[in-house]
């Protein structure tokens, strides 16, 4: 098993028309044994940005507290919001720099630019190679039947009502197919004025 898969989780990130969602399970285990289910894989960077760190859990809290403290130290010395472009760049930065004994995390970066509110999505592996779709990421031991999942579902121009039920829809039928993930859901919806996050009963089996 890769140390990646250890801890178990299910993320995925989707563009909507001027909304973006994320999503991630709320299990948190050891291989096969489930520890709890609240714990946080995503996380708020900013009014339309969020990050979410599928892996290795004690990476997961190391990883966003490094984030947190080079995003707040870019935002004084600039004197400006990080757009999420920029702020997927840093994350990339950060993982490079550790590649020869990397942090066991994938991140995914989902927001809205925030002037132009256009949606935008990336995912990355654990040495911070970046992926900027059109449509969708996904993250976590789960992430392969996300992708089916979300191929199957995804729209382009969704609203944010549609997006959630496509994102949740994708979320909850991708991780009952993975033995390590799942155990409650957490689902944000960023648009230009508001984020709804919504959490979901799933099964606990």
């Amino acid at each position: 098993m890769s140390i990646l898969n250890y801890n178990g989780s299910a993320m995925v990130a989707m563009k909507g028309d001027k909304c973006v969602s994320i999503a991630t399970d709320k299990r948190f285990g050891v291989q096969a044994l489930t520890v709890s289910m609240d714990f946080p894989k995503v996380f708020e960077m900013g009014p339309h940005l969020y990050l979410g760190l599928p892996g290795l859990a004690t990476d997961i809290q190391t990883v966003f507290e490094k984030l947190r403290f080079r995003k707040n130290l870019f935002e004084l010395r600039e004197n400006r919001k990080m757009s999420p472009k920029v702020f997927s760049a840093m994350v990339s930065n950060m993982l490079y720099e550790k590649r020869f004994g990397p942090f066991f995390v994938e991140p995914i970066v989902a927001g809205l630019d925030p002037f132009t509110y256009v949606p935008y999505v990336c995912n990355m592996d654990l040495i911070g190679c970046r992926n900027e779709p059109e449509d969708f990421v996904t993250g976590g031991s789960a992430s392969a039947q996300l992708f089916g999942m979300c191929e199957s579902l995804w729209e382009p121009n969704m609203g944010p009502e549609d997006l959630f039920e496509t994102t949740s829809q994708a979320l909850i039928n991708a991780f009952d197919r993975d033995a390590i993930s799942g155990w409650g859901a957490i689902v944000h919806i960023i648009e230009k004025d508001k984020v709804t996050t919504r959490e979901l009963k799933t099964r606990m089996d």
